[in-house]
């Protein structure tokens, strides 16, 4: 059958492999988490699967992209995979914001009285229904359930502040490098993206230095539930950068190849809206996790 106006693609071993790893990496995981000594491993290995399973099947792809062999169906099969994995993704924050939303505004000032509650004053002396909860109900030590903390927020004026500067910043080189990659300035294309990706990587290592002050002035994964909650947002945050970043890498090394021209640079889109959707998902995280 010709390929002019439907693709048909062949067969593939790369989605058995696929499965294969993200079912290893879960299982290695789950016993990381439950202390089991070779959880680790096995989640490593679970890792270095998908990474090999990313590296054959995309570089499938981008070979058959480069010999001609898909058409405008193709191309507009990958936009719409790419915005159903977009909002995928979307749903996958708004469920951890929906839970921040839930214990601030919601279940924390319940615990502390509202909505004509009685049994917390009786079941945990004590408690009071501030932001950030550091210590939840249920933490208790020799001398009872202790709430006080010497924990200092994070300054949102700090490192939050210079990482959101950062990433608009390169929100705005990665579209001057779309407006040249479809005016054909390679050079300036090459350049804006450099530019992108370095503010990626200044980004994620203030990221790491903001954990390091956190770490060391109390606030862990296990400080309750803004712990809990700061972490999986910042931190699920920091590994989409770190993919992004990935991505942006990849496609820089296809423009020194000549792989794009005017009409057929879906690829080099795509990452750009994964890209946009990070910072669009930063600000959330500025507004609700470190500003208000």
């Amino acid at each position: 059958m010709s390929n002019e106006k439907y693709y048909v693609p062949h067969g593939t071993y790369w989605p058995i492999i696929g499965s294969i790893g993200i079912s290893t990496l879960f299982i290695g995981f789950a016993n990381q988490m439950h202390d089991v000594s070779w959880g680790w491993p096995v989640m490593v290995l679970g890792f270095a699967i998908i990474a090999f399973m990313m590296f054959g099947w995309l570089g499938t792809v981008v070979t058959e992209s480069v010999s001609g062999l898909y058409n405008s169906q193709v191309d507009k099969s990958f936009r719409w995979g790419m915005s159903w994995f977009i909002f995928s993704e979307v749903m996958f924050f708004a469920a951890f914001f929906g839970a921040l939303f839930y214990a601030r505004v919601l279940s924390v000032p319940w615990l502390g009285g509202a909505d004509n509650n009685m049994f917390t004053p009786e079941l945990w002396e004590g408690f009071k229904a501030t932001w950030p909860l550091i210590s939840t109900p249920g933490d208790v030590g020799q001398n009872g359930v202790t709430f006080a903390t010497n924990f200092k927020l994070v300054d949102t004026w700090g490192l939050p502040a210079v990482n959101t500067g950062l990433l608009l910043t390169s929100g705005v080189t990665l579209t001057y490098a779309h407006h040249a990659l479809r005016a054909g300035h390679r050079s300036a294309l090459m350049a804006w993206m450099l530019a992108t990706i370095a503010l990626g990587v200044i980004f994620l290592g203030f990221q790491i230095t903001e954990y390091g002050h956190a770490y060391h002035d109390g606030l862990k994964l296990t400080s309750g539930i803004y712990g809990s909650t700061f972490y999986l947002l910042t931190g699920f945050h920091g590994f989409h950068v770190t993919i992004g970043v990935i991505m942006l890498t990849v496609i820089l090394y296809r423009i020194q190849k000549g792989h794009f021209n005017l009409e057929n640079h879906f690829a080099f889109e795509g990452v750009a809206w994964y890209w946009h959707f990070v910072d669009v998902v930063w600000l959330g995280l500025f507004i609700f996790v470190y500003w208000i």
